[in-house]
């Protein structure tokens, strides 16, 4: 009986676990069946029983999804950093400029404004740089760190402020050229001790391009001062628009040139272990689209901001006792350039000194030979006689500016030292424009020949 009994219990034993593998295999297929074809999952259901449809969920996931990168991104491009902590500034600016109308106070504290956002839209264009590749990257850098310069000047030619329109821009090359790429190469030296190596194809027909540049503002310059103009205040204009369509096709071909002729001329040089390491270490943390929003958000707040910037300039030269010319040369473009400047140094202490040199030299070079001849096909059709002489002495900083960042950057290497004088010659500079007194606005010279 009790054997009878035994035998009984291992047979319901062994059926239990027959059914338990039943049901286990059940399960398996079932989940199989529902990862290769969800449709047919509802064939094993009973009526009864209702899962939610495997679209719905996967909607709702995607929606957490793209939710939590909005979240993260505000987080990230926002809250990160703790120069934001001045983007406030900006607002107050404007609420200055409405109520209290001190125009000290507006400039002072829209510069304060502008740099945040300037440096954000340099680490959204790092982060755009992660999906284009450097040379892309590069000019995606100067054209976003150029856009501030650009609007500031296509609003001061509409206000007829000429001069300020050719001090701004020519102040934004100077900065580029001298104060951002000697920062850039001072950090970077001081981070490695070796010299660090950039393509010297690249920097060599940036030179050249500079130097065309140079060329076109020099001509009308002596034109000028040296009273041998055909038709006295007019053919230096004309020059000068002639002069500015050949650059603006020059830049265009250059354009076609760096992106498709001569891709792997702009290939960093030194690709050694560290720099593929860091390379490989290194991840963007926004996607491609928020990269592009951002940027888009950067620019235009900015471009706010550089309007209040513009009409308080007037105002404070007379409130900080400051001539316009150093305003102009020196602060605005310090505070418009902080995108490129911060770029080029972070770029530099990674050991990618050609991204560097891309958005220094890239960005004075799409300046001179855009952003000037731009501005004076657009003056033209606004009717406002912008031409291409900057002044005797503005032209002559520039050409020395040039010609000592060329002899800097032929020999293919940078060091701290170079840097150190680069930024040495900006210094003269700055205080060159501080004691130069600003010869009558080119804005009535027509009005004085007749």
């Amino acid at each position: 009986m009790d054997n009878h009994h035994k035998s009984e219990m291992v047979g319901i034993r062994s059926h239990l676990e027959m059914g338990s593998l039943e049901e286990e295999r059940a399960v398996l297929e079932f989940e199989e069946e529902s990862l290769v074809s969800p449709g047919k999952t509802h064939s094993r259901e009973g009526p009864n029983k209702s899962l939610p449809s495997p679209a719905s969920s996967q909607s709702f996931c995607t929606k957490c999804m793209s939710n939590n990168s909005i979240f993260n991104s505000i987080k990230v491009v926002l809250f990160s950093t703790k120069i934001n902590l001045l983007v406030p500034f900006g607002p107050v600016a404007i609420l200055v400029d409405k109520f209290a109308d001190n125009h000290g106070w507006v400039f002072f504290l829209s510069l304060l404004g502008i740099i945040p956002l300037a440096e954000r839209l340099g680490y959204a264009t790092e982060q755009l740089a992660f999906f284009t590749g450097p040379t892309v990257g590069g000019l995606l850098n100067a054209t976003f760190g150029n856009a501030t310069e650009l609007i500031i000047s296509v609003y001061a030619l509409r206000n007829g402020m000429i001069r300020v329109v050719q001090q701004s821009l020519l102040g934004s090359i100077l900065s580029n050229m001298l104060l951002v790429l000697g920062c850039a190469f001072f950090s970077g030296g001081l981070v490695f001790s070796k010299e660090q190596v950039f393509s010297k194809a690249a920097a060599g027909v940036n030179s050249g391009l500079l130097l065309m540049a140079v060329m076109g503002l020099l001509f009308p310059a002596v034109l000028h001062f040296t009273h041998t103009e055909v038709h006295f205040g007019s053919s230096e204009l004309a020059l000068s628009r002639f002069s500015s369509c050949i650059m603006l096709v020059a830049y265009a071909a250059y354009l076609v040139f760096q992106l498709k002729s001569q891709k792997n001329l702009y290939v960093p040089v030194d690709e050694g272990g560290n720099q593929t390491e860091g390379d490989e270490d290194e991840a963007p943390e926004i996607s491609q689209w928020e990269s592009i929003i951002w940027l888009t958000i950067l620019t235009l707040w900015i471009s706010i901001l550089s309007e209040y910037l513009v009409d308080a300039i007037e105002g404070a030269s007379v409130s900080l006792k400051m001539p316009v010319a150093f305003i102009s040369v020196i602060l605005l473009p310090i505070v418009g350039n902080a995108a490129e400047h911060a770029s080029a140094i972070i770029f530099a202490m990674k050991d990618k000194l050609d991204i560097s040199l891309g958005v220094a030299i890239g960005s004075s070079t799409q300046i001179s030979m855009f952003g000037i001849p731009f501005c004076v096909v657009v003056g033209w059709i606004m009717g406002r006689p912008m031409d291409l002489n900057f002044q005797l002495f503005e032209t002559a900083t520039l050409f020395m500016t040039v010609i000592v960042v060329a002899f800097m950057l032929q020999e293919g290497t940078s060091n701290y030292f170079k840097g150190l004088m680069l930024i040495f010659c900006y210094l003269i500079v700055a205080a060159s424009f501080f004691v130069h007194i600003d010869p009558t606005s080119i804005a009535d010279k027509p009005s004085k020949h007749h």
